[in-house]
């Protein structure tokens, strides 16, 4: 929906694997005038326009979770490209925008020395690495969930056979203590072994498109 591509992305590719999600979590400025979520969208409805959330650019995560955020809530705010997570984060430290998703171990360090808040995490349950924030449903923004995710994929005409060796190959190493360890402690989730089938992943892609892509069209996202 974002680019040209000379290929489909669904019907040139046969799904092997969903190998890794990992959220992004919601944090503020610390000096926001409610310490919760319910409390700054509630903030955020009276006062229209006033704040402002960073994004790393047009199409970007951050930019369709903002998107969302106003559909849900019937917030209004304004979105403001970075050209990079690292000076974005600066400035909602500095207290020069006043919010961002980003991903979990960018915010962490600032969220434990109190830099910065943190209002929800985009999953549908609390991870590992930060196991005191809540989700954006717990915290009162009912079905908002979001996955930055990584898989494997094969050409569209691989033949099933080889399509099972390379899932049970990634499955084995995805559950191998040392690779479980390092992923979880960068904000990453190892999907349970029911979600790690081909069409597991095929259902996966199908529902991700189905969410994304109206909400793409709707905002006229393209590429620049």
């Amino acid at each position: 929906m974002t680019y040209t591509l000379d290929y489909d992305v669904v019907k040139d590719f046969a799904p092997i694997v969903l190998c890794a999600e990992a959220p992004l979590v919601l944090v503020a400025k610390k000096t926001i005038p409610t310490p919760d979520l319910q409390g700054y969208i509630a903030w955020l409805k009276v006062n229209p326009d006033k704040a402002s959330m960073g994004t790393v650019g047009v199409g970007s995560p951050p930019h369709l979770l903002g998107i969302l955020m106003q559909k849900q809530t019937g917030a209004r705010f304004t979105l403001v490209p970075y050209r990079g997570g690292g000076p974005l984060v600066q400035d909602v430290v500095a207290g020069q925008i006043d919010m961002t998703f980003i991903n979990t171990a960018s915010a962490l360090p600032f969220v434990r020395d109190g830099s910065i808040k943190a209002l929800g995490l985009t999953s549908l349950k609390r991870i590992a690495a930060a196991p005191e924030i809540p989700t954006m449903d717990e915290a009162g923004l009912h079905g908002f969930s979001f996955s930055l995710w990584a898989a494997l994929f094969a050409p569209h005409d691989t033949p099933r056979d080889i399509i099972d060796k390379l899932n049970t190959a990634a499955v084995d190493t995805l559950h191998d203590p040392n690779v479980r360890q390092k992923l979880e402690a960068q904000g990453f989730e190892i999907p349970a072994r029911k979600q790690q089938t081909p069409e597991a992943l095929g259902a996966y892609q199908k529902a991700e498109i189905e969410k994304w892509w109206p909400i793409i069209q709707a905002a006229g996202i393209k590429a620049e």
